[in-house]
């Protein structure tokens, strides 16, 4: 008996962990811009305009793949809309490398937002509807450690290849132009084995038994549960989601209705917060902000690699608590965290004698905050709270808003930190009064899922507005 918990444990992490490798792509793309730009601007004679494009292209695409892939994956199922995505992050690897133009390159570049967006809103989706609520947290968390690291891969990546570049001048042919003459190419190019693996790794792995179920396909989903838990909780897991299915007659309109006026609340607010209070002003603008402190170029760089390393330890702290803490007592600690930590890197920078090693350490603590509550709880919670039969469409609102956030704070860090009226200091303050009304939504709004089914959570809300309308 023993043994076959474990087996079905072992199947369990092995699928979550390929769904989980979109969040890998996710983190590499967006880091490995950072060491790819400067060469790109140099070897196509970029205007600032055009850097710009090539830059929030992918921003561009994340928002419209967002946007289409909840009600593809409603359709068209779970596993076939990852391997689009899959297909998407190779294409752009391949194009991107092997770009000769910069609106060529800038394509490819709107194609590989393309399948990070749909990745964003697929891959936690999946998970989450494949793992038992025991486990749920944990394997979804899974996905936002992928993405940090993507990230340190990244910045591992791009150091290496530089290396390489300088101590192997004699390389001929395809390496040369590859490595030496565009190192850039290179960087982007290595996303081709991760994105090949992807690729290879979904034909393995089942269909969301959830979405088998919905579409009238239970001999399927039966086969699929039997490989991660024992027959009796099978019959017991089916009888609970068609349960669901009868008593559920949403539709897309059904979001804003007042039954899940709050779900729906929770699951654009959440995201956007998570974005707003300023963690990718600190993946994507690390450097300049470590120099602006008062590092060296070269101590910049390696900051920036601490940092996304406190920022892939800290997430496994969300792994092995979330399941037994709950969501939001991580909320709670992580945000105040948060709080405390970028008002205090404000306050250094307002007083120019401040030591950069502060600065660092205060930039750490919030990054290790962000890495065990924002950042996995929030992949965690949007991908529980609605209802079966509009999950798609749902989860697509919500990873909308991250990605417009993510959008602006990209745009607007970098003129943040340069005016005059904000510099560094406001800067950081500003993103501490974004990030505290989480703690309001948290407290009033969120509710604690820990260990709960997805039918169970569904039912909850419907109870909540019965309740509401009897008093």
């Amino acid at each position: 008996m023993q043994h076959q918990k474990n087996t079905h444990k072992k199947y369990l992490f092995l699928v979550c962990f390929i769904a989980a490798i979109g969040g890998f792509l996710f983190g590499f793309d967006t880091a490995v811009i950072s060491g790819a730009l400067v060469f790109v601007t140099r070897d196509f004679q970029f205007s600032p305009l055009m850097e710009g494009w090539f830059v929030s292209s992918a921003l561009l695409g994340c928002i419209i793949g967002v946007a289409f892939s909840g009600r593809l994956s409603d359709v068209y199922g779970r596993k076939r809309i990852m391997l689009l995505s899959a297909i998407l992050f190779f294409l752009s690897a391949i194009g991107c490398m092997l770009s000769t133009a910069a609106a060529i390159l800038i394509g490819f570049r709107f194609i590989g937002g393309l399948g990070i967006g749909v990745a964003s809103m697929i891959c936690p989706l999946y998970i989450s509807e494949f793992s038992p609520p025991n486990l749920r947290g944990k394997m979804v968390s899974l996905y936002q450690l992928a993405i940090t690291i993507g990230i340190v891969i990244a910045y591992f990546s791009n150091a290496y290849i530089l290396n390489w570049s300088a101590s192997h001048s004699d390389l001929s042919g395809w390496l040369h132009y590859l490595v030496i003459e565009n190192p850039w190419r290179a960087m982007i190019g290595i996303g081709l084995i991760p994105s090949f693996c992807f690729l290879v790794c979904l034909s393995i792995i089942p269909e969301s038994p959830r979405w088998l179920i919905l579409n009238g396909k239970t001999a399927e989903a039966i086969e699929g549960l039997q490989r991660i838990t024992d027959p009796i909780s099978v019959q017991q897991e089916i009888i609970l989601i068609q349960k669901g299915m009868q008593e559920d007659k949403s539709n897309f309109k059904a979001l804003f209705s007042p039954t899940y006026r709050n779900a729906l609340i929770i699951g654009i607010c959440l995201p956007f917060l998570s974005q707003v209070c300023g963690i990718n002003a600190v993946i994507y603008y690390g450097p300049t902000i470590l120099d602006q402190a008062g590092f060296s170029v070269g101590d910049a760089f390696g900051g920036q690699v601490i940092i996304g390393l406190v920022n892939v330890i800290f997430t496994f702290v969300a792994i092995f608590t979330v399941d037994r803490w709950g969501r939001k007592p991580l909320l709670y600690t992580g945000i105040i965290g948060a709080v405390i930590s970028l008002l205090s890197i404000g306050i250094l920078f307002k007083f120019t004698g401040a030591s950069p090693v502060w600065i660092l350490f205060f930039i750490m603590f919030f990054i290790a905050c962000f890495a065990f509550s924002f950042g996995p709880v929030c992949w965690i919670v949007i991908s529980e709270i609605f209802p079966s039969k509009v999950r798609g469409q749902a989860m697509s609102l919500a990873i909308l808003s991250l990605w417009v956030a993510n959008f602006l704070v990209g745009q607007l860090t970098p003129i943040m930190l340069k005016s005059p009226f904000w510099g560094p200091s406001a800067t950081f303050w500003t993103f501490a009064l974004l990030c505290a009304p989480g703690l309001w939504l948290t407290y009033k709004l969120i509710p604690e899922t820990k260990g709960q089914s997805l039918e169970q959570i569904e039912s909850f809300w419907k109870k909540k507005y019965l309740d509401g309308n009897n008093k």
